[in-house]
């Protein structure tokens, strides 16, 4: 699929990917999809941030980046975008977010790769380029490919899991921390600065429990026709 760069309007949904330059690997430890994390959570804002790496190790000991109420209130104040859904595979990443303002898609994800490859050139000592060239972005054009976007996002890491033959994939992604699929199905881990709303308010359930649970069902049962209509789209090649 030839890549033509699209109009990013505030109201509207898109798909957004990256891969590592020459398709290597982005991530080479936990330290890295954590800090990644947090760019891909908190700089959809236009705040900025000190001690970052204090947030990062702050996760990987408890499950969580630590902000209370306060700071996710200035972070989620002026929105960029607003994230959706994300996951994050070896060499590249998927997020589906929400533009909030007329190109804030653009300084959004100019404000995560920056960062990244800042921080990734500087902790392994090289220069150049870490992701391919420019980010790709799907315009998301209607509530079906809304609906399987999300669930092609959080199928991702199951490739991942397969090739470690475990036997029951989807059910073990609920132990894959680098994706939002257990933001889904069970406990937001980040409140406000996830918002899955668009996703889950369309589930049978009347409690957010039960939202969490038809998600996963209709997520399970899925598979095939997500993966049709979501590369019908996007082309990581």
């Amino acid at each position: 699929m030839a890549y033509r760069p699209i109009p990013f309007v505030a109201g509207e949904y898109f798909h957004l990917v990256n891969r590592g330059n020459l398709h290597c690997d982005i991530f080479k430890d936990n330290v890295d999809r954590a800090r990644f994390l947090f760019c891909l959570l908190c700089f959809q804002s236009a705040e900025s941030f000190d001690q970052i790496n204090r947030y990062v190790q702050k996760f990987l000991k408890t499950g969580s980046f630590g902000f209370n109420e306060k700071e996710i209130k200035k972070i989620t104040k002026k929105h960029l975008v607003k994230v959706i859904a994300f996951s994050l595979m070896p060499n590249h990443f998927h997020v589906l977010v929400q533009s909030s303002i007329d190109n804030g898609v653009s300084l959004y994800m100019q404000r995560v790769l920056n960062a990244y490859t800042k921080y990734f050139n500087t902790k392994y000592q090289q220069t150049g380029h870490l992701f391919q060239g420019p980010f790709r972005a799907v315009h998301v054009e209607d509530n079906e490919q809304l609906l399987y976007t999300s669930a092609y996002v959080h199928l991702n890491p199951i490739e991942l899991i397969r090739a470690g033959n475990v036997q029951h994939p989807m059910l073990d992604t609920l132990k894959f921390r680098w994706s939002s699929f257990n933001d889904f199905v069970g406990q937001n881990r980040w409140g406000k600065l996830l918002d899955p709303s668009i996703i889950l308010d369309q589930m049978e359930g009347k409690e957010l429990k039960e939202k969490g649970q038809d998600y996963q069902k209709w997520v399970e049962g899925s598979g095939a026709k997500e993966l049709d209509i979501a590369t019908d789209y996007l082309s990581l090649e």
